[in-house]
């Protein structure tokens, strides 16, 4: 069998989620150890991840073109979640029929290492399922956000239960296991200032940040701003609770009225000049509705993929 293995991010701009451990950290990390572990089974292995990327659009483009270019027989891309903190378990997405068959036994694989089953979803919004011409699946190990989850994750064993799932076998190759001081929370200061600035989040001048990669005045105003606009203590500080609330905005998930609130709505309201209280009412309706047609949108006062791509791309 044809692999394409997909390691998730990790492709400046395009990187993961942060929560209790790094995304990208451990999307590396089990990925590796499927690839290595594939190739001991005698599959054919094509890496998916780019080296490099100009954009997260280009990132995503470079992985589906690598796959098909090399005609894979399976496409793989490997991410974790992180939601609130709150939620927990494994779901693996897929966008055909061909797809749910690959899913489910690998699902069914995670699940027996004591995740929650949060089931095979629909992946046809997803770039990467949508535009492979080959069955393909992304799968959400767990959340690194979880403590429940991160108290039972462990890579050799996931990695095990990937290839399991995929192939009916298991392989007992060794694979270097990426350093603890790795595992470690990424929050570069670089990352944060890229994160602001994606959010249009200024200083306390009205400036955009320099990505200079160095904690000074402007970088903590902006962060303050934006700790005042999701409710949290304006410490200056990117801590958990700051990435938290970042990553949950970046993941652009819909937003529907009278089905969202938090820290996500207070981030929208603020950009659409509603009221900043985190409750999506009939205020903040009429405001993002307004704003849709502003922007030539369907003012439908669903905060979807485009309304998303306007206010942060």
């Amino acid at each position: 069998m044809k692999f394409g293995i997909d390691i998730g991010h990790n492709s400046r701009p395009d990187t993961g989620a942060v929560g209790i451990k790094s995304e990208d950290v451990l999307n590396t990390d089990v990925g590796n150890r499927v690839i290595s572990k594939l190739r001991a089974l005698g599959h054919e292995v094509i890496p998916c991840k780019p080296d490099r990327s100009t954009s997260v659009t280009n990132s995503l483009f470079q992985r589906i073109n690598t796959a098909n270019t090399n005609r894979v027989e399976v496409f793989v891309s490997i991410h974790f979640n992180a939601f609130n903190g709150r939620a927990n378990g494994t779901e693996v997405f897929a966008s055909s029929d061909a797809g749910r068959r690959i899913a489910q036994p690998v699902l069914n694989e995670i699940v027996r290492l004591g995740f929650f089953n949060r089931g095979v979803k629909s992946g046809s919004h997803l770039y990467v399922l949508r535009n492979t011409r080959m069955p393909a699946i992304l799968v959400e190990c767990c959340f690194i956000d979880s403590p429940k989850d991160m108290n039972i994750f462990d890579s050799e064993a996931t990695a095990n239960a990937i290839v399991k799932g995929l192939t009916g076998q298991v392989s007992s190759t060794p694979v270097s296991p990426v350093p603890d001081e790795e595992l470690n929370t990424d929050t570069t200061i670089i990352r944060l200032q890229r994160a602001l600035n994606q959010l249009k989040i200024n200083d306390a001048n009205g400036r955009r940040l320099v990505e200079d990669n160095i904690t000074g005045p402007a970088t903590r105003s902006a962060t303050v701003n934006f700790q005042n606009i999701v409710g949290l203590a304006p410490t200056g500080i990117a801590d958990t609770n700051t990435w938290d609330a970042i990553n949950l905005i970046l993941a652009k998930r819909i937003v529907r009225p009278n089905h969202a609130g938090g820290p996500v709505v207070r981030y929208i309201q603020s950009r659409v000049g509603a009221g900043v209280d985190g409750i999506y009412g009939p205020q903040t309706g009429t405001a993002i509705r307004t704003y849709q047609r502003q922007n030539g949108l369907l003012a439908d006062g669903i905060v979807g993929g485009m309304t998303w791509q306007k206010l942060i791309g």
